[in-house]
């Protein structure tokens, strides 16, 4: 779905959904030929592939192609961020064996769509991630892509197997859809690790698994189960998921029953929302609070409700972003433990085999960083992996960093931060630099904080 007039452009961008760093490198084999090696180029399970040869592999250069869509990033960044360009190298788009159609990307109404990027001058190094909400595999262009590629990483995404409003409807048994997500991502890691021995002739030397959102769950759970895949991950905003909680279902019916009136600012706070966020709560009743509770208490919990949402979250976004009147009493701890093995299916321990650094926001309205990256940060200690994580809290982020743009004074985008936690994280596995301590990332009062964020709470010179 495209962004609908009178509908938010954040709210659209849930239906689409519903530098400095190593210096890159001629790959040794690889000469200074424009898309060397594309010929050899085979993703190993995929169903269909295609190949294309292109003169940039960022946004700027594919803007108007079919091989981005600027739709399904809508509202991720702030407006005036600044990208990279002028990548050249290979693209490789396509789709893994799947019986679901939610995804009509290039018009193959086929799920499990990749799409790896080969970039002609590479560093040795691999990025993957996951889309953000239940996006496709372009959403990130943007956000990740772009840098990645002008730091000369080969990069991977894929659209987790199923995408939008209804994707709770994948799968034969509850929690089938989130379970496929990091299976997707398992399988495409493995995947675009041969791809780049193809193209380049030999493994990556480093493979960074990241995201936002939900790609930033799946780098929790990437680095929880297969850590063998991966040299370390960063964590933007990933939601939580334990079979007892707290995760989505206990901290959203709280701002659903706000939204019929019997639920208080005191009872928002009591479960995570922060104090001061309150600005932040009535676009987030409209985008976001109805349309996440429903869909993913159906996914995990489909008899609780069997009439709302039904086979379908909705034909028109004012449908789809409703709320169900009966999520505004819902209570996870009372539900049968056939939903929490559900949940349990996909739950997060904090048992990472690698280093990862989280980063949230303290204005999060969707996920409020109290009910999540505080507990895994704790989850993380719990199991003797502190030595193996950093958390930066990122005063004035907020969970998309397109709302920056509405209240520049209130607000600060997390991509900055993001790009200055991946180069931390690369010095750390790679030269041994240990990132800063936890600690809160402070809004400056002044200066780019568009493109600038310094870790240790300062603000940084542009990049």
């Amino acid at each position: 779905m495209r962004p609908s007039p009178g509908v938010p452009l954040l709210a659209a961008a849930l239906l689409a959904a519903a530098l400095t760093g190593p210096t890159p490198a001629v790959a040794k084999g690889n000469g200074d030929a424009h898309c060397a090696r594309q010929d050899r180029v085979r993703v190993p399970g995929a169903a269909f592939q295609q190949t294309a040869c292109l003169d940039d592999l960022t946004t700027t250069g594919l803007a108007g192609t079919p091989y981005t869509d600027l739709a399904d990033q809508a509202g991720l960044t702030a407006q005036a961020t600044r990208t990279p360009s002028g990548v050249p190298g290979v693209q490789v788009d396509g789709y893994f064996p799947d019986s679901s159609r939610s995804n009509a990307t290039h018009g193959w109404r086929h799920d499990a769509q990749f799409v790896i990027r080969l970039p002609d001058r590479w560093n040795g190094g691999l990025v993957v991630t996951g889309a953000p909400g239940t996006r496709r595999q372009y959403a990130t262009d943007r956000a990740i892509s772009d840098r990645a590629l002008a730091q000369g990483y080969a990069y991977a995404a894929t659209d987790k197997g199923n995408t939008g409003a209804d994707f709770y409807r994948d799968g034969d048994r509850p929690g089938d859809a989130v379970a496929e997500w990091n299976a997707r991502t398992t399988q495409l890691t493995r995947a675009a690790r041969k791809v780049v021995t193809q193209r380049y002739g030999h493994a990556p030397r480093r493979t960074y698994m990241t995201g936002i959102s939900n790609g930033g769950y799946l780098t929790r759970w990437q680095l929880e189960n297969h850590p063998e895949l991966y040299d370390g991950g960063v964590d933007w905003e990933g939601a939580l998921w334990t079979a007892h909680g707290p995760n989505l279902l206990t901290s959203l019916p709280t701002a659903v029953a706000r939204t019929y009136g019997s639920a208080t600012d005191e009872d928002m706070h009591a479960v995570g929302f922060a104090r001061g966020s309150e600005f932040l709560w009535p676009y987030h009743e409209k985008a976001y609070w109805g349309v996440t509770q429903k869909t993913y208490r159906a996914e995990f919990d489909p008899a609780y409700d069997p009439g709302c949402p039904g086979p379908s979250a909705g034909t028109t976004p004012q449908e789809i972003l409703a709320p169900c009147a009966s999520d505004a009493t819902y209570d996870y701890a009372s539900r049968p433990s056939s939903v929490h093995r559900a949940v349990a299916r996909v739950a997060l321990t904090g048992r990472i085999g690698k280093p990862l650094i989280t980063l949230h926001g303290d204005m999060d309205t969707l996920l409020p960083k109290a009910a999540d990256s505080d507990v895994y940060a704790r989850m993380v200690d719990a199991r003797g992996r502190g030595p193996l994580h950093r958390y930066y809290t990122v005063q004035g982020g907020t969970h998309v960093d397109g709302l920056y743009d509405t209240h520049p004074d209130r607000l600060r985008p997390i991509l900055p931060c993001y790009r200055s936690a991946f180069d931390a994280l690369v010095a750390w596995v790679e030269r041994g630099a240990r990132p800063p301590a936890d600690r809160t990332v402070g809004r400056p009062a002044g200066g780019d904080v568009v493109d600038s964020c310094a870790l240790d709470g300062a603000t940084a010179p542009g990049r």
